[in-house]
């Protein structure tokens, strides 16, 4: 699939509700086959991780999101931070941070301008060699944050354990909160939960003014939907810092 040149990125912007402007992208994977077409990530990203081809993948999608936010820098945009997924695979199988080390080193790119995002359920696969791997690789200046918090099935003890930066608030509790107290409440107490810790806290799925309002009220630092910007390709990406 690599070597084909079937695979793309795709990039939504992350938006900073107390600073009314964008602050980071997230990478995002596509993959179009020329006789399938478009196939959804749901379907190739599992399959992808039973074969282990996600690891060629993963350092592929790396490489091409340094490079793209390098593109970006010499363009005079700076200030942004690109967020990309981590799958479970790379990081217990894979060796992260010397990949993470080669491909700052290949693109120039400063540690700091990359975050890495993992699921709860990714991180819960295996507590202690996610620890290590994240830790090594926030002694680089990368960043961690974790992927739909509030949907797994694990104890909030792995949190401390983490050297975490972020807490991405899950859509599904964002999309329906102007309009059940329950979704409203989950909201705002993961908000206050992360602030506890000294994460940042950002709110996915934002598709109104509406929603963007009661999270600013609320005190979500960030936020990333459709309200802010659809995923596009890097050259269609109308960022302004």
């Amino acid at each position: 699939v690599v070597e084909r040149d079937e695979l793309t990125l795709v990039y939504q912007p992350r938006y900073s509700l107390h600073h009314d402007r964008v602050v980071g992208a997230e990478a995002l994977l596509r993959w179009r086959n020329p006789e399938f077409g478009a196939i959804p990530p749901d379907q190739f990203i599992p399959l992808a991780e039973d074969t282990g081809l996600i690891l060629e993948i993963g350092e592929w999608v790396l490489r091409e999101a340094c490079t793209t936010l390098r593109a970006w820098h010499q363009a005079g945009l700076d200030g942004i931070v690109m967020s990309v997924n981590v799958s479970p695979v790379q990081l217990l199988r894979g060796d992260l941070a010397n990949t993470l080390a080669r491909i700052l080193a290949e693109t120039g790119v400063a540690s700091g301008q990359l975050e890495l995002e993992l699921t709860e359920s990714a991180i819960m696969a295996n507590v202690g060699r996610s620890a290590s791997v994240l830790h090594a690789c926030r002694i680089l200046g990368v960043g961690v944050a974790v992927d739909d918090f509030g949907t797994g099935y694990s104890s909030l003890a792995y949190l401390k354990r983490l050297p975490l930066e972020r807490i991405k608030i899950d859509q599904g509790f964002v999309r329906d909160m102007l309009t059940d107290p329950q979704d409203e409440a989950i909201v705002r107490t993961v908000i206050a939960l992360g602030h506890s810790m000294g994460l940042e806290v950002l709110a996915e799925g934002v598709e109104t003014g509406e929603h963007a309002a009661r999270l600013r009220e609320l005190g979500c630092d960030s936020a990333q939907g459709y309200y802010f910007g659809r995923p596009m390709p890097a050259s269609d990406q109308p960022l302004k810092a």
